[in-house]
């Protein structure tokens, strides 16, 4: 059985959900950058609980350093689009592989230039169990993961794949944007805002982009005919 290919142009379901993103993350930000006292609050206890927990267990911090360095580490997220971009340019769909790569390559700008903006600092402790660059807020693992995640299950749906195939990359993709933000709050690098943030800034980047990669699709398509991919 096929998931039924819907016709891109018809998607004001992702131009909500991406608005509604895009608000919910502007106001975490305020939030963020104001030091909401009940944020810092609840922010500072998660990081506290899961810290005290990771020192006592080396062998789960071995985990999810080998998860977050190598397998939803950003360049391996990021490798995954350019596969998926050449693949798309290969097979003659350049637009598409086009707007693929530019999604992508605006939502590193955009997390990079918002860490410089509100410069905030990253948990610190006197016994770390690992380390990071730049500033917390949002966090690049999770914005990227959700960006890609987004990107290659939409992908999969245009292409109308098989049912399971479908529900399967679905499930994966879930489980990856969760769990990169789970290692990144047990490594201790990580407030619980910086990785919710990343998930909103990674959804609204994605959603608003396909949004816009369907308006600009159904003005070109042709009379009586299919949308261009």
């Amino acid at each position: 059985m096929r998931l039924p290919f819907r016709p891109t142009r018809n998607c004001p379901p992702l131009l909500t959900l991406g608005l509604s993103c895009a608000l919910l993350s502007v106001a975490l930000l305020v939030l963020v950058a104001v030091r909401w006292s009940p944020l810092i609050s609840l922010d500072s206890t998660v990081a506290e609980a899961l810290h005290r927990n990771a020192v006592r267990e080396p062998g789960l911090v071995h985990v999810n350093r080998v998860l977050t360095d190598w397998v939803w580490d950003p360049w391996t997220m990021r490798a995954l689009t350019a596969v998926a971009v050449i693949a798309l340019w290969w097979r003659g769909t350049r637009l598409l592989a086009v707007w693929v790569a530019a999604t992508s390559a605006v939502a590193t700008l955009l997390q990079q230039g918002l860490k410089a903006l509100v410069g905030r600092e990253r948990p610190r402790w006197p016994d770390p169990v690992d380390s990071a660059n730049y500033a917390a807020f949002p966090s690049g693992h999770v914005m990227t993961a959700a960006v890609t995640c987004g990107l290659l299950l939409w992908l999969l749906r245009i292409h109308t794949v098989q049912a399971p195939v479908w529900w399967a990359s679905l499930a994966l993709a879930a489980v990856s944007v969760a769990g990169v933000a789970l290692t990144r709050l047990y490594l201790g690098v990580h407030w619980l805002s910086d990785v919710v943030g990343g998930t909103l800034l990674g959804g609204a980047v994605c959603a608003l982009s396909l949004a816009g990669y369907a308006a600009y699709t159904g003005r070109r398509e042709p009379a009586g005919g299919k949308p261009p991919l």
